[in-house]
């Protein structure tokens, strides 16, 4: 196994513990999206979206050992990296958090593409 696969498995299993984390706990989810569950209907919009769907998009590429897999994740990322750039400067969202968030969907995206 070279670096990059190792780390492209470690891109998968990041997408799938951010998954499971708020699948498991969807209240985590408001911290890091800065989108607030009122009700029993936005926590199980977490638990499906934020969670489940992101434990599908991580763990398809490690049962399958397809690149091609691995990189329909990475472009997912870029896209939503691409998608939060443009939102930081038309909606003036310069929040802290929102680099944060574009820095690790760059390095993942840039991992799983290659």
């Amino acid at each position: 196994m070279n670096i990059i696969y190792i780390l492209k498995i470690i891109a998968a299993i990041a997408t799938i513990a951010t998954g499971l984390l708020v699948l498991i706990k969807p209240k985590a989810a408001e911290g890091f999206t800065g989108l607030t569950a009122s009700g029993p209907r936005g926590i199980s919009e977490f638990r499906a979206v934020f969670g489940g769907l992101f434990i599908a998009l991580g763990l398809y590429p490690l049962v399958a050992q397809s690149a091609i897999a691995f990189q329909m994740l990475g472009w997912g990322y870029l896209l939503i990296a691409v998608a939060r750039l443009a939102s930081i400067f038309i909606d003036k969202s310069y929040d802290r958090s929102n680099y944060i968030s574009l820095g690790i969907e760059i390095v993942l995206g840039v991992i799983l593409i290659v």
